[in-house]
């Protein structure tokens, strides 16, 4: 170790370069992070650059230094640490002591002083020390043996460098810092001398301070500019000059508890540093540590602000597990017995594909109790793979268990394995217990709700990946080709899990608020709802679909011919680059955003702005709008039709969005345009069989008749009970005006103030999309909240119980955590407060919708008996419900159908649903 450098840290430096440099990471509750994270990284570069050096991390104590007492003036105008940084530092300090580092904080003194005083000592006993800092002022330290590294830049100065870099040796580092002073520190230096003029002095006068004071006369017949002047200002500011020489000075005999001999790394403390990473939601750290490994340097964008890896009360030790492969019939019937005489289990089945409609079953996972689970292979094929039961028969034995109403069944994302033993003819009943749901009820927000992602989070474990057994790319293989000796673990391991999740996540459901009802009369009922909807599928005229491309490719091609037209010449669309030269620099178009890197952003929301005064611009919109179409839609689209049932089969997730509303892949029915022409042609390729129509039924205005319901503003209540248009009321009432004399301008403001105001638009954000001042439009909505009070009484207590609770909560009381509700940072804090008020009206509306879908598919679906109408629910999209419905029954089936939807929820208000029918879909609007 004698050989190994030492290295000194500057924890301070480090702490408010990466607190500037790296994106606002933050906890799940708001807690900043960023700056914590990027100081981690670059000390664990260094641990693994020099890991047999003794080390040492130095912060600047708190209070008031020596130079305070030289100078009051002393750092004056420094700002305070700014609010997002302040609570970063102790959290910082604990980690890096966790980690082993020594850290000193000397009260009196400031942490350059500290390093100082080391790298004299090291110096002193002959041996090398590397800086690790960003502070130019460190340079004077630099010796034949003391070397400054900026991990940061990966810049290495030596003496060499340091002459190369500010033009003089180390020696008169602190001469230069003197002569021209140093705004951050209110170091003065003398008036009128800048970095070039205190070079030219150094180096004209071949000396510091003192040679230059010596011979004053000498300055005039220097080269730089105002040398026959700066002999008098030098004289006038003699004093200040060596004040400033000894303010940059560092002073490097300072009183320290340690010496050279004790800067030596200790083991990591793994139960704090485990602690430390969960309260700070380190994902990548945190299972380096349970995997028993703390040597990765992941990059600093990797973590997931926002996302709570580990819960607060976790054991992290890993339970023994007992296995147990099911190869003969004998072994099978022994468990078939005890989950007979169960009232509820666990089950997980492995797969030939995540596809639900083409995924063969490979085996099942099984367990009744944590600790033990079991696993019966039937479709391993592998060269060599033992003989395995028979899958029908082992379906066939499973079949009642499955479909018993009386045993409760347990799964992750039971949806996938409802649908899949679907193709085998078995009807899944009984409870469905979610774990994915489970956790997503309980925080949407709090973190991602797969398996992996739960058991690191609850159970504290990391677990076996597919990537793992699997391998990934091209060369991944489906789990029939993975040998019995890698599946088994990963199958028991998937159930054990599993149901060991349900047991830590159930009683926290029950224990916050009314979430025990949001899941058991919302989101566990909607599991074979969504499986069925699924598997309904709708018909898609491919050849239509296939007409459209053409047209678009057509009308793509010839907005390239218009844009080359207004550029000049040809170039590619989809190059930022080249778009971003035309624009900026050719066309001279303003600047209005830069990328992170200090590029002219071309993003959308960019183009969106300069596409309001430039043609060009506006182009490039359609450009990419139509290209999107085309290849999300109308090339895709008959790609997905499933070749078995000749229909569109999308997935719908349920715990994906913070709000409770649904999305939907492969593909997604939630972005298709309705707006636009292109986007409704699309609409028009998804038809009925023959016999058969499509009925669209959507929920009008729902998210402005909740307002209304939680505001209990008298005015919007009144409106929607006398079936006013709502968007003609708010414009009476906005520009004072009669119901009868309100002109289609005034409707169409209106009702960008109605739909803005509840997404928390601003004066300034309403003045864009109305294209009037912000004055004007501030007077607007100033008049709205005149008008309709309990509006904005509604918005003032929702901001207050959000930044109060850390949450807010639909009618139904699901609840949306807001993590930076509480943030320091005034523009997140505002975007959090914004959504407090959209999110209850969002996910109230989604909650509504939920509840007509499992109504309506009980309705179309009876346990016993007949449905009085022959029809299928194929789609959900937002607040619509999409159906294919017997032609003859189509107008009865209007009716019925809105009646069951309007009566889904109770309101202060009356839910209206507008029903249609068409041939397709756009018809049906």
């Amino acid at each position: 170790m004698a050989d190994a450098p030492i290295v000194l840290v500057d924890g301070s430096s480090y702490l408010y370069r990466a607190f500037h440099a790296l994106p606002p990471l933050s906890t799940s509750d708001g807690q900043p992070t960023g700056a914590v994270r990027g100081v981690l990284s670059m000390l664990k570069s260094l641990i693994k650059q020099y890991p047999q050096s003794p080390m040492a991390v130095v912060f600047d104590a708190k209070g008031k230094t020596f130079r305070d007492e030289i100078y009051a003036e002393y750092k004056a105008h420094r700002p305070p640490m700014p609010d997002d940084l302040r609570p970063q530092v102790e959290p910082l300090h604990d980690c890096v002591r966790a980690l082993g580092l020594p850290l000193l904080c000397i009260e009196g003194v400031e942490a350059d002083d500290v390093i100082g005083t080391l790298a004299r000592l090291a110096t002193e006993s002959g041996r090398d020390a590397v800086i690790s800092t960003g502070d130019k002022d460190m340079a004077q330290l630099v010796n034949q043996h003391i070397t400054l590294v900026n991990t940061m830049k990966g810049e290495t100065l030596d003496v060499a460098g340091v002459e190369a870099k500010f033009g003089i040796p180390p020696s008169l580092i602190i001469d230069y810092l003197a002569l021209m002073g140093d705004k951050v520190d209110n170091i003065p230096g003398v008036p009128g001398v800048g970095g070039k003029t205190a070079l030219g002095l150094l180096q004209g006068i071949g000396g510091g301070l003192d040679a230059i004071y010596a011979d004053l006369e000498k300055v005039t017949t220097l080269s730089f500019r105002g040398a026959k002047t700066m002999p008098k200002k030098l004289e006038e500011n003699r004093e200040q000059a060596f004040l400033s020489y000894q303010l940059a000075t560092i002073k490097t005999d300072c009183e320290l508890p340690v010496g050279l001999d004790d800067l030596h790394l200790a083991e990591p403390d793994r139960e704090v540093l485990k602690s430390l990473y969960q309260r700070l939601e380190f994902k990548n750290w945190l299972t380096e540590l349970l995997e028993g490994r703390d040597e990765g340097v992941d990059d600093v964008g990797a973590e997931n602000a926002g996302t709570s890896e580990i819960d607060e009360d976790v054991t992290l030790a890993k339970p023994a597990r007992h296995d147990q492969t099911l190869l003969t019939q004998a072994e099978f019937d022994a468990w078939l017995e005890r989950l007979t005489a169960s009232d509820a289990f666990c089950f997980d089945l492995e797969t030939t594909s995540l596809n639900y409609m083409e995924a063969d079953i490979v085996g099942i996972g099984l367990s009744l109790v944590p600790g033990e689970a079991a696993y019966i292979p039937v479709g391993h094929d592998y060269l060599d793979a033992p003989a395995q039961l028979d899958r029908t028969a082992v379906l066939a034995a499973l079949k009642p268990l499955l479909e018993d109403p009386a045993i409760a069944k347990i799964g992750q994302n039971l949806k996938y394995d409802i649908s899949v033993l679907a193709r085998y003819q078995i009807r899944v009943a009984g409870a469905l217990n979610d774990t994915m749901l489970e956790s997503y009820v309980l925080n949407s927000t709090a973190t991602r709700h797969d398996m992996d992602s739960l058991a690191l989070k609850y159970l504290g474990e990391k677990t076996i990946s597919f990537v793992d057994i699997a391998g990934k790319g091209v060369k991944q293989l489906t789990f029939n080709q993975i040998a019995l000796e890698e599946a088994v673990p990963y199958a028991c391991e998937d159930v054990d899990i599993t149901l060991r999740l349900h047991q830590a996540l159930r009683p926290k459901v029950e224990e916050a608020g009314r979430l025990a009802e949001v899941l058991d009369t919302l989101e566990r009922p909607l599991i074979p709802v969504l499986s069925h909807i699924e598997r309904n599928g709708v018909a898609l005229d491919a050849t239509r679909l296939h007409t459209q491309s053409q047209e678009l490719e057509g009308r793509i091609r010839e907005l390239e011919r218009e844009a080359f037209e207004l550029a000049g010449k040809e170039f590619n669309l989809g190059s930022p680059k080249q778009l971003a030269e035309i624009l900026f620099e050719e066309q001279k178009i303003p600047v209005i955003k830069k990328t992170p890197k200090g590029a002219p952003s071309t993003a959308e929301a960019v183009l969106e702005e300069l596409a309001l005064d430039f043609p060009l611009p506006k182009l490039i919109m359609s450009h990419r709008g139509m290209t999107k179409l085309k290849s999300t839609y109308t090339d895709k689209l008959p790609r997905l039709v499933n070749p078995m049932t000749g229909r569109l089969h999308t997935s719908y997730h349920q715990a994906v969005t913070a709000t409770g509303r649904l999305s939907s892949s492969d593909p997604n029915l939630q972005n298709i345009p309705i707006r636009t022409e292109e986007g409704r042609k699309i609409r028009q390729a998804f038809v009925a069989r023959d016999g058969y129509r499509i009925v669209a039924a959507d929920y009008s205005q729902i998210e402005l008749r909740i307002m209304a319901h939680l505001s209990d503003d008298k005015g919007l209540l009144d409106a929607f009970a006398n079936d006013r248009d709502i968007h003609v009321a708010t414009a009476a009432e906005v520009f004072g005006v009669a119901l009868d004399k309100v002109t289609t301008d005034q409707r169409r403001s209106a009702k960008a103030i109605n739909f803005g105001l509840i997404y928390g638009m601003s004066a300034w954000g309403l003045s864009r999309q109305l294209h009037i001042e912000a004055k004007q439009a501030k007077v607007y909505i100033d008049r709205y909240f005149d008008r309709y009070p309990g509006v904005a009484r509604f918005m003032d207590n929702i901001r207050a119980q959000a930044g109060e609770d850390g949450f807010v909560e639909t009618v139904f009381g699901r609840r949306l955590y807001l993590p930076e509700i509480k943030a320091q940072n005034h523009a997140r804090r505002q975007a959090a407060e914004r959504t407090a008020i959209n999110a209850p009206m969002q996910g109230t509306a989604a909650d509504i919708i939920k509840l007509a879908m499992i109504d309506v598919h009980h309705w179309l679906n009876p346990a016993q008996g007949q449905a009085a109408f022959d029809a299928w629910m194929v789609m959900q999209v937002h607040d619509e419900l999409v159906f294919e419905v017997k032609e003859s029954q189509t107008q009865d089936f209007l009716g019925a159908i809105s009646g069951r939807m309007q009566n889904a929820a109770q309101l202060n208000v009356p839910l209206i649903v507008e029903a249609n029918s068409g041939a397709n879909w756009d018809e049906a609007h």
